[in-house]
């Protein structure tokens, strides 16, 4: 695992909240999380595919050309606090919300770039939330499928999967991704 974010590295964000708490304690605390990650990240990083899930969140991201690891990590931080105390002041809770460090992963294959955008769009299936990633609104996939505006760098991934066509058939036929212990946040 790298421990710094290079210009132009493309890498898989996660984190999850502590023991049994949850990072979106209300339906509201979804979109809530993604302004905030793009207040403080818009400028750094493209955000290439993301899942929220209850009690974790992934983003697929590449640094821009204009940022730095340290400006990276600073905002990063910067927003896992922000929405921490934002949750607590909400909740009257107290407390960190987050694991200590948001975890990095250097994506450094192609077969591992197809498998984590895959992973990332099957998480709310594999955690038995829905049984189809179609289904899930906290996710990038439906923004795939859509031709509505979007922060999300489409073209990129689409163009991965050879377009809409393949992209959708990758998804379809790879719901078992495997992902190496590590990344394992459950």
């Amino acid at each position: 695992m790298m421990d710094i974010f290079e210009v132009g590295g493309i890498y898989h964000l996660y984190n999850k909240a502590i023991g049994n708490e949850k990072l979106f304690p209300r339906e509201e605390n979804y979109a809530y999380f993604l302004e905030k990650y793009h207040h403080y990240l818009n400028d750094k990083l493209e955000t290439l595919a993301f899942c929220l899930i209850p009690n974790h969140f992934h983003f697929l991201v590449k640094a821009k050309e204009n940022t730095t690891n340290g400006l990276i990590v600073k905002a990063f931080s910067d927003f896992l606090n922000s929405y921490s105390k934002s949750i607590n002041k909400a909740l009257g809770r107290n407390g960190a919300l987050f694991q200590r460090k948001f975890k990095r992963k250097q994506i450094d294959s192609d077969d591992y770039l197809t498998g984590i955008v895959i992973y990332i769009h099957q998480n709310p299936v594999k955690h038995k939330l829905t049984k189809d990633p179609l289904d899930w609104k906290y996710s990038s996939y439906k923004s795939y499928l859509s031709k509505s505006q979007s922060k999300l760098n489409r073209e990129l991934v689409l163009d991965w999967f050879g377009g809409l066509d393949g992209f959708k058939i990758s998804h379809n036929s790879n719901t078992d991704f495997y992902i190496a212990e590590e990344l394992t946040l459950e």
